[in-house]
């Protein structure tokens, strides 16, 4: 079954896409311009997140589910919520345009790229264990990384599609299993520890009643291993938070440095303090600054 979703008006399909497709050898996605194929194990069930693009000009995307199984109600919901995020559609930039209207800083930027949106992971445990394969390293290498970890973690889907890991799934491996494949124990054991933590229910990942996302953050960081950053980047990608500081991130600082004209970059104590003034809204700052430092020609 198919089911539409409504496009925003000027909306950036270009981003989406190049998010998706950083990792050239991405067993987990496939992307072209008229369609994006998304593989992700959800509560257990491999399935395969299917998006037509090509309506995206007439402001409609359509996708379908293919799961082999009837999928229930709160899954298909799920399904739903992911594509939402796949497609940066959680958070509206426009108040965050009206914000930085004539700010010093971000106003012409802002204004050079209206439509740029926050392009999200499918679930939040996939944005919160890209966030920490990401510790300290270079992308080329944190996008190796991942790859390793959805081969040895996920399932392949029956239409050869790889889904990206659940926490159950990603629990079951050894730390073993990914330092033979280049990740440090450290990482290893962070990654894997934080996944016990979610399979287990002991550190819940929902937000809801008594489980605001400040208390989802908190909990995050009293995980050994994780720290600002990763907290900051995974509320970002997983749940379009709006206002996370990404002060301890390099192209942030890089991305300020360029825009200030100095010599070197800011420090991160600076840097927090520089993204304070775009509260509540600094995760769409955090957008504007990196989108600065690769810049379109059509843009």
């Amino acid at each position: 079954m198919k089911h539409s979703i409504a496009l925003p008006q000027g909306y950036r399909l270009h981003d989406v896409l190049a998010f998706h497709s950083r990792d050239a050898e991405s067993v987990a996605e496939q992307i072209s311009p008229e369609r994006l194929r998304k593989g992700v194990v959800m509560d257990g069930v491999p399935l395969v997140i299917d998006i037509a693009l090509g309506g995206a000009d007439t402001g409609l995307a359509e996708y379908a589910v293919q799961a082999g199984v009837a999928l229930p109600p709160a899954l298909a919901e799920q399904a739903r919520n992911a594509v939402l995020n796949v497609l940066g559609l959680r958070i509206d930039p426009q108040p965050f345009l009206d914000f930085a209207a004539n700010d010093s800083l971000l106003g012409e930027l802002s204004r050079r790229q209206p439509g740029l949106r926050i392009v999200q992971s499918a679930t939040v445990f996939e944005a919160l264990t890209w966030a920490i394969i990401g510790q300290q390293i270079n992308l080329p290498f944190a996008i190796s990384l991942r790859r390793t970890f959805i081969l040895q973690a996920g399932v392949e889907h029956s239409s050869g599609l790889w889904c990206y890991p659940d926490a159950a799934g990603a629990s079951r491996l050894q730390v073993g299993d990914l330092t033979s494949r280049k990740f440090s124990r450290a990482k290893a054991e962070t990654l894997l520890r934080f996944a016990a933590l979610v399979a287990s229910g002991e550190l819940d990942l929902v937000p809801g009643p008594g489980n605001s996302i400040d208390d989802i953050g908190k909990a995050l960081l009293a995980v050994k291993g994780i720290g600002p950053w990763t907290v900051n980047y995974g509320l970002l990608r997983g749940y379009g938070y709006p206002d996370c500081s990404l002060h301890g991130d390099v192209a942030i600082r890089a991305a300020l440095q360029a825009l200030l004209g100095e010599d070197s970059k800011p420090d991160m104590a600076r840097t927090e303090e520089i993204l304070k003034r775009y509260a509540p809204h600094r995760t769409m700052a955090a957008a504007h600054l990196w989108a600065s430092l690769h810049p379109r020609a059509a843009d």
